[in-house]
């Protein structure tokens, strides 16, 4: 009899074991990508919510991206200092060998290439075949197209001062542009180059993200602390969404499931969170200091903010609208990327 409980008790065991590896095979494996625009880095955090690795880039990291299939993460780098806009750009020369993109092998957790491309790369998106990057020169009003493959130009197309945001429309693969100084955003036709519209959100428009059927685009306009919303099918501004006082929209985000946008409020230290359907928010909850890259994770149950002023990510529960904790990564995060593994 006792050897028979204790078999019992063995196989049961066994099958706790087994089970426990069939729920953990079942979540969603991913990294966490990091940019730190002042220390020069990346930091990667794993799916626990640990940092694994931080590896040098180059200058000022700031926008960081994964292809679609997760074999490489792309992130820009600028020689051009940090600073307010408006100042005087002769007391504070750019360093422009140090602008371009620079590729990460995310197994290896390590930069493997550096292309000098675009002029202060700022912020950029991938293709949804993930062949090509569409990249905002912030010091020329230009937006680049660069092949991922071989880091080769592919065209360059004139916007206006200060771009910043891009974003590719899911539905279409039209690029949007959002230019800063002027508070306007450029709608682009990928294949063929060109300029197809150009709406005035005002503002200081800072990113962009399009809903996931494609016929409407969310910008973040900072100096207006309201999101502004475009029917990306006519390319006309829609409405806009006034953010709780205090907020400076910077980064957007969309939820899996299309219902709910997120939206970092820079200084005002929070997400907002957005109900896409009334166009209102629903809700904001407080992350760390100055807020600015977000990101969801694989499942979309978790947001990653970037805090550029408390050098800490914070991990957003979307269920219980609270936040987790917070991540200690370089000097300065500004980006993120989630990779899956």
């Amino acid at each position: 009899m006792y050897a028979s409980r204790m078999r019992n008790l063995f196989l049961a065991l066994v099958a706790c074991c087994l089970l426990a590896g069939a729920i953990r095979s079942e979540s969603p494996n991913y990294l966490v990508f990091v940019s730190n625009e002042r220390s020069g880095d990346v930091t990667v955090i794993d799916d626990t919510d640990a940092v694994v690795a931080t590896f040098p880039v180059g200058k000022r990291p700031r926008g960081i991206q994964a292809t679609p299939d997760g074999r490489r993460v792309f992130v820009t780098v600028s020689g051009s200092p940090r600073m307010a806009p408006g100042l005087d750009e002769n007391r504070a020369p750019a360093d422009k060998r140090a602008d371009g993109v620079g590729v990460i092998d995310p197994v290896a957790r390590k930069l493997i290439h550096r292309w000098h491309v675009g002029s202060d790369p700022e912020q950029f998106a991938i293709s949804k075949d993930g062949k090509f990057a569409f990249i905002a020169n912030e010091d020329d009003a230009s937006a680049s197209i660069i092949d991922l493959d071989s880091g080769q130009s592919r065209g360059r197309i004139m916007v206006s001062e200060e771009p910043e945001g891009v974003g590719v429309n899911p539905a279409n693969g039209e690029v949007y542009v959002t230019c800063e100084e002027k508070g306007e955003v450029f709608a682009i036709d990928p294949d063929q180059q060109r300029v197809i519209a150009t709406v005035e959100t005002g503002g200081r428009p800072r990113s962009v993200a399009f809903s996931r059927d494609g016929t409407r685009a969310y910008v973040a306009c900072e100096n207006g602390g309201y999101v502004a919303v475009i029917d990306a099918r006519s390319h006309k501004l829609s409405s806009k969404i006034q953010l709780p006082t205090g907020s400076l929209p910077m980064g957007t985000a969309v939820s899996r499931d299309g219902k709910e946008l997120y939206v970092s409020t820079g200084r005002g230290n929070a997400i907002a969170i957005i109900d896409a359907q009334k166009n209102e928010v629903a809700t904001t909850v407080p992350v760390g200091n100055r807020v600015w890259g977000i990101a969801l994770d694989p499942s979309g149950t978790k947001l990653y903010t970037a805090n550029g002023a408390s050098n800490d990510v914070s991990v957003v529960d979307l269920k219980s609208r609270k936040e987790l904790r917070r991540i200690k990564v370089g000097d300065g995060p500004w980006g993120i990327a989630i990779v899956p593994k």
